[in-house]
């Protein structure tokens, strides 16, 4: 016997990936160019030249096996050191380097702080919409995964729905801001609203209740808003970041984590992460890339080009007759269909060869994710298969 979980979930790809590899199947019939795929978040723009001249100095001026042998289980010392500095320069968050674990992503980022806070019978919370791998991640380690409804007119936390959503069993709080898929920047006194809610639960259950932040999209925002760094508002917070969606790298898979210094039982927390790394195989994320994340961190591909291919499908769409939710930040725009059935309304957008990803899986029904990480070429020749989809519901 093979374990019926695990058959299930590799013989069902997720929503992205199936249109995705649908996408792919009608560009070698029709052309590349014939097809408008928004399924997937994968950056357009390429990586920062310095990316290029980082990893060719690595390779031609760093001894071969130490550049591509093992480094620590966490990660290479210096490359710690020099991510620390980095947090700390801008966002004066006073973590070490003895704090952060080097990963393979951010989907490692999640997995492995799942793993090492999960015992059976916790509940995870997150808010709708959110990126559909949560509810895997969770119920791998045999939690349950609580979602609570983020306010419609602006995907905002309502902080009254979550009070009625945390219970004893509340083991954490997964947040993700820029939020995949609808591109909204929890504001401040949203933060701060959850923190207090939370300082106030721990009091009362009498234990720790954790914050998990995904950030993959942290450096991705626009109009000068700002993302908090959730460890200066909470004590007990681990941080996910990834270097994916900032450098351009998603299949490079690197990111780390970072264990706030100021939780409760910090250095035990910190060895649990350690141990969900090793149980879960990804002990020494790629040496290579660790340095390149090191000596390139802080810098950004070219985000303008995300904020004009937004601000252009944005305002193009409102003019269609389409409701969008505004991105503050990340590469999505987050779109109601034009009939209840987000998935019948993706199946007729695929008669003008648009591939969008219904929200459903998101936990938005009635919903559509559109990726604009795609050249503003592809956006503009799209615009026209756009009016005429919305035309078909005019009455």
């Amino acid at each position: 016997m093979i374990a019926e979980d695990m058959m299930k979930l590799g013989k069902k790809s997720s929503v992205i990936r199936e249109i995705f590899e649908y996408g792919n199947k009608r560009k070698q019939e029709i052309g590349a160019e014939n097809v408008f795929d928004f399924s997937i978040g994968n950056p357009s723009v390429p990586a920062p030249e310095s990316v290029k001249k980082t990893i060719l100095d690595l390779v031609e001026n760093m001894d071969a096996t130490e550049l591509h042998g093992y480094t620590s289980a966490p990660g290479d010392m210096e490359v710690r050191k020099a991510i620390a500095a980095y947090i700390n320069r801008t966002f004066d968050a006073g973590v070490n380097a003895e704090d952060i674990y080097m990963t393979v992503g951010a989907a490692a980022s999640l997995t492995i702080s799942i793993k090492a806070l999960a015992q059976q019978g916790d509940e995870f919370i997150t808010f709708t919409p959110f990126f559909p791998e949560y509810r895997v991640f969770v119920e791998a380690v045999g939690a349950t995964l609580v979602t609570v409804a983020s306010r419609e007119e602006d995907f905002q936390v309502d902080v009254s729905t979550l009070e009625k959503a945390i219970t004893e069993k509340t083991k954490a709080i997964i947040l993700n801001s820029p939020n995949n898929p609808s591109g909204v920047v929890l504001t401040e006194e949203t933060i701060q609203g959850i923190c207090d809610l939370l300082e106030e639960k721990q009091k009362e259950y009498g234990h720790a209740i954790y914050i998990i932040t995904d950030e993959p999209y942290r450096e991705l925002v626009y109009d000068a808003i700002e993302v908090p760094y959730l460890i200066n508002y909470y004590d007990n917070t681990i941080v996910g970041y990834s270097f994916s969606k900032s450098l351009s790298l998603p299949g490079e898979r690197i990111g780390y984590i970072v264990v706030s210094n100021k939780m409760e039982q910090a250095r035990d927390v910190f060895a649990a992460v350690c141990g969900a790394g090793r149980a879960l195989g990804y002990v020494c994320a790629p040496s290579l890339f660790q340095r390149v994340a090191a000596k390139c961190i802080g810098q950004t591909s070219d985000i303008s080009i995300y904020k004009r291919n937004r601000d252009l499908l944005y305002r193009s769409l409102e003019k269609y007759g389409y409701h969008c939710v505004k991105p503050d930040g990340a590469f999505y725009l987050f779109v109601q269909a034009l009939e209840e059935d987000a998935n019948a309304f993706c199946e007729r957008a695929k008669k003008y060869e648009l591939l969008l990803v219904p929200a459903d899986d998101f936990g938005c029904p009635g919903y559509v994710r559109i990726s604009y990480c795609v050249t503003t070429e592809q956006i503009e020749r799209a615009l026209p298969a756009f009016e005429k989809l919305a035309k078909e519901y005019e009455h």
